[in-house]
């Protein structure tokens, strides 16, 4: 899966999509906690510069004890370190023990809201029809998330500490520097205005070297989740792959998406080096560049050695914390990266469901299992003039007034490509691609089989189950409907977690969805071809078990063969339109409707 590259530039930062992203976790149900640890972690890392300008007093007389040869002084010194010492690295492991804490907390509550919005009235579906407008939302939820999280807290930290770091050692370095007359000018504190052109200068330059980094860890991001894909859909398809033989092709494939990021890697690289030799020789120069600045007054016997190594301490704490915009560039870029695929996320949802089409709430949802009898809800199918189109934007199909009153068994047949499967989905509630006036979707609880059923991970008895918990259902219970499916080796198997659609074959398969029908139970049984993999005889078996346990449901079939015609009471018949206008649909009784010619396998020749 190649996406296209997105047309947002992801280095513009905005404060609009950080704080979509960032603000609702501190207002939460989880805010007490939440601001809890972060004050903590923060007032720890507070105590950590507290520590800091101690040890740059600490570090004056210490040498200044060893100048002076005052050993009473310096076992004094030492002891004091060792104090120091103690506390810094208790302070220093429970920052970060307590800012992990904070991290995987924020990281679930996000994770749960994106897992919620993405999934919620079919909106994974639809995004899915956008057509690459938001690549792999999965590694946006499982990998962007943390990143997001991760690196937020890390640079928050981060300027936090460079500030206060910044503010502390300023004005040590201030009283230290003395003046210094350069050219006639009388220059006061000469040490921070040293400090202050060498990191402005420094971080300038640095942005200017390392920008391209941030489209390139961009699209490393997005290469390397469209090769996991990849990967991942290769092994979901394995059987079919080892049947036809297409292994070289995969491979082929695979291969294909690799070159993305070998390529974009090796952009990487080259800039990554540019950006190294430039931050080394940076840092590098920094060691020396407070030593060459101060050793005048040293050497004009101004201040001791003492005062020396304090003062190029202190112009070290200012210039790094000045710099923190250079040592923490690649995770700014990182940074900037994650949170532009997590925004393009957010818009895409929000979109998505600005142009989902109306439907009722209680069609979106989850059957619920009901003992056979319950009287159902007595709302029917109205479509109005209802028109399907293509995602892009291409006329499908066109109705006229058609509907589908409960108990009205309907099945809808035509010539591939004339869009029956789209207006199943258009039933479901998830086809956004529509419009008209006078529709109403089905009533009460619906159920959809699809041609392919869906078989999650989990025991057997959580697939048969699906959707509905598996709890509500005992034993007896589903050997009755497996033995209805005409599954019942499948019974001692319930227990077993498998990968069950590469273990059960598609008959198999389709078979359970009908076990699960009868579990649920629903008012409205929609069937997308949905016993396509059985032999006629078996499929008449099924639907006539479908007919006798379900009597209070509404089947809505996709089927081309012509023994299913008799399960039903009205036929959609779908008809190619005339000069590229829209399919029409022709509404007929089974007994109007054409024998349509079969193979030998019993599927109907289109």
């Amino acid at each position: 899966m190649n996406a296209p590259v997105p047309s947002a530039r992801p280095y513009r930062f905005s404060m609009r999509q950080f704080l979509a992203i960032a603000r609702p976790y501190w207002v939460s149900e989880d805010w007490r906690m939440g601001w809890l640890l972060l004050s903590s972690v923060l007032a720890m890392n507070l105590a950590l510069i507290w520590i800091n300008v101690k040890l740059n007093f600490w570090n004056r007389d210490f040498f200044n004890a060893l100048q002076a040869h005052a050993y009473p002084q310096f076992k004094h010194l030492l002891l004091v370190f060792t104090g120091l010492a103690f506390i810094y690295i208790v302070l220093a492991v429970y920052s970060q023990y307590l800012q992990q804490m904070l991290q995987i907390r924020w990281r679930r509550w996000v994770t749960e809201v994106f897992l919620r919005d993405w999934l919620q009235g079919g909106t994974h579906y639809r995004m899915a029809l956008r057509r690459g407008q938001e690549d792999n939302p999965d590694q946006r939820i499982s990998d962007d998330i943390n990143n997001f999280v991760s690196s937020t807290l890390g640079l928050f930290f981060g300027v936090i500490s460079s500030v206060v770091t910044l503010f502390s050692f300023l004005f040590v370095l201030w009283q230290l520097s003395g003046a210094f007359t350069l050219w006639g000018v009388h220059i006061p504190g000469y040490m921070v205005w040293a400090a202050l052109v060498y990191s402005g200068v420094g971080s300038w330059l640095a942005h200017v070297v390392g920008k391209p980094l941030i489209r390139l860890n961009f699209d490393q991001q997005r290469y390397e989740a469209d090769f996991r894909f990849g990967l991942a859909r290769t092994r979901e398809h394995n059987e079919g792959i080892a049947l036809y033989r297409g292994e070289p092709r995969e491979l082929e494939g695979h291969r294909a998406r690799f070159s993305h990021i070998w390529d974009n890697w090796w952009g990487i690289m080259k800039r990554q080096k540019l950006f190294t030799w430039y931050t080394s020789f940076y840092g590098q120069l920094a060691i020396i560049f407070p030593i060459l600045v101060a050793a005048p007054r040293y050497f004009a016997g101004q201040i001791h050695l003492g005062g020396l190594t304090q003062t190029t301490n202190a112009f070290g704490q200012v210039q790094g914390a000045l710099s923190w915009f250079i040592s923490s560039y690649g995770s700014i870029v990182s940074w900037l990266a994650t949170l532009q695929r997590l925004a393009t996320f957010v818009e895409s949802v929000e979109q998505v469901r600005g142009q989902a089409v109306a439907q009722r709430a209680d069609a979106a949802a989850a059957p619920e299992p009901r003992p056979p009898g319950a009287a159902p809800a007595r709302l029917g199918v109205a479509l109005g003039d209802l028109r399907i189109d293509t995602p892009d934007g291409r006329a499908l199909l066109q109705a006229a007034g058609e509907g589908i009153e409960p108990g009205q068994h309907t099945l809808i047949v035509g010539p591939s490509g004339l869009g029956k499967s789209t207006l199943m989905r258009w039933l479901a509630g998830i086809w956004p691609y529509a419009q008209g006036r006078g529709q109403h979707l089905p009533g009460g609880r619906t159920l959809f089989l699809p041609q392919k059923p869906y078989l999650p991970m989990g025991t057997l008895r959580e697939v048969l189950t699906y959707p509905m918990p598996s709890e509500a259902f005992d034993d007896a219970r589903l050997r009755a409907v497996l033995d209805s499916a005409r599954l019942p080796h499948l019974m001692p198997l319930l227990d077993i977690d498998d990968g069950w659609m590469q273990r059960l074959s598609p008959g198999e398969q389709q078979r359970l969805a009908i076990a699960r029908a009868l579990l649920a139970a629903p008012d409205w049984l929609f069937l997308d071809e949905a016993t396509s993999a059985l032999d006629a005889s078996l499929e008449a078996a099924m639907y006539k078990l479908l007919r006798r346990e379900l009597p209070h449901a509404t089947l809505v079939s996709v089927a081309h063969r012509a023994g299913v015609v008799a399960f039903h009471d009205q036929v959609f018949e779908l008809q190619p339109g005339a000069d590229g206008e829209p399919a029409r649909m022709v509404v007929r009784r089974p007994a109007q409707l054409r024998e349509p010619a079969v193979d030998a396998s019993g599927q109907t020749v289109d």
